[in-house]
């Protein structure tokens, strides 16, 4: 039987999970890290804000609607942290870090070292979730038949190889090679995605800027340059595809499962990458098991959209055509115009036609507003103006769709 659209979701209307944090839960945290507050008073007020920003994305036409990581301090969360056999540490030595990576890059152009990380320290094992809780609570906020619309956005599985340099991403007396390390870190993320869908959970999104960083001519050079890799570029970006594939074992057929590429959304909503998808498309789109692609799509540096001459007809792809990065509207029916030039694409590489090619296809802000708790260079009004303005290009396009 050939692979089916997956839908709803992926809903015509999306966002990326993440969202500005109000003022009252900054504080708060802060306050608790300080040690002023306790941690049921922290809590108390997450557990407030996540049910306001509910209200306020239903309020929007959201389908899929997110806790706004407001839990997070930062858009990955605390999967690996969470996992026997990695730990937090503050003081990583700068040269065990790839300094081509482009968040590494960013960090040490402005005389910053990277700060505090998470390292492989022994046998990496799932032994608990520390998402299923706060999944928990946010579909105790939708009646029972919307929990499956839910969206909780997880850490790529490769998050912590990429950043280090060959040899120092785990001990070499804990694994052997990469096959064995990204094993257990496939294993890891398919016990996590049993527990979440236990719970109701059917709607999984990756963040990945690490695949997008393939993308980078910058980033292709330093890594060709560094003496220590032993694998090209294309060797380890089939490696990482491997590596998801692997976590998608047993997958539930009713269980939607997305990847989110980004070059870069940090303090001052900079970006850290460019190029386009056109040097990774074949692979990413037919060779990724996953069912739809968020694709950062709101200035030139991400390409054009004639990648999309690759995507089968059996996968959804949201065009991330709305910045999040800054207040500026953009005019709805220039957008509106881009997103059919995207579908052209579609419907010639797979020769089907333009409405087909639309029905693969939706409309988001290109990143999160929030992917670190402080938010980016956008107010509220900004951020909400942004929400509407992607709800309406989707009525417009795909009227009567959620």
């Amino acid at each position: 039987m050939a692979p089916q659209l997956h839908q709803r979701p992926p809903f015509r209307a999306e966002h990326l999970g993440s969202l500005l944090r109000p003022n009252e839960l900054l504080d708060t945290k802060l306050a608790f890290e300080a040690g002023k507050i306790p941690e049921s008073q922290l809590t108390a007020v997450e557990d407030k804000e996540v049910k306001d920003i509910v209200a306020t994305q239903k309020k929007l036409g959201y389908a899929a609607i997110s806790d706004g990581e407001y839990r997070r301090h930062m858009f990955w969360g605390t999967f690996f942290p969470g996992l026997d056999g990695f730990e937090e540490v503050n003081n990583v030595d700068v040269d065990d870090f790839r300094p081509y990576a482009p968040d590494i890059a960013a960090f040490l152009e402005a005389g910053h070292k990277p700060g505090e990380s998470v390292i492989c320290t022994g046998k990496i094992k799932h032994v608990g979730s520390t998402y299923i809780d706060q999944f928990k609570y946010l579909a105790s906020q939708v009646p029972a038949e919307e929990v499956g619309n839910l969206k909780i956005t997880l850490a790529a599985p490769n998050w912590y190889h990429l950043r280090y340099r060959e040899g120092k991403a785990y001990p070499k007396s804990v694994y052997t090679n990469d096959e064995d390390y990204f094993g257990d870190i496939a294993k890891a993320y398919q016990a996590e995605l049993k527990i979440l869908y236990d719970a109701g959970c059917r709607n999984v999104q990756f963040d990945d800027p690490n695949l997008a960083y393939f993308c980078s001519e910058k980033f292709l050079n330093g890594f060709k340059e560094d003496p220590l890799n032993v694998y090209t570029a294309d060797d380890m970006f089939e490696k990482y595809i491997k590596q998801y594939n692997d976590c998608f074992v047993n997958l539930p057929a009713d269980m939607h499962v997305g990847v989110h590429l980004c070059r870069g959304n940090f303090v001052g909503s900079r970006h850290f990458s460019e190029g386009g998808y056109d040097r990774i498309a074949i692979k990413l789109f037919q060779e990724l098991n996953v069912h739809t692609y968020y694709l950062e799509y709101d200035t030139p540096r991400a390409g054009g959209f004639e990648p999309l001459k690759f995507l089968p007809t059996h996968k959804n792809v949201i065009l991330g055509v709305v910045t999040s990065k800054f207040a500026t509207l953009e005019d709805k029916e220039e957008m509106k115009n881009r997103v059919i030039d995207a579908a052209k694409f579609i419907a010639e590489g797979n020769n089907i036609s333009l409405d087909a090619a639309l029905n693969q296809v939706g409309v988001s802000p290109q990143c999160g507003f929030a992917s670190h708790r402080e938010g980016n260079a956008i107010d509220w009004d900004g951020m909400i103006n942004k929400l509407k303005l992607v709800r309406d290009i989707a009525n417009d396009i795909w009227p009567n769709q959620a």
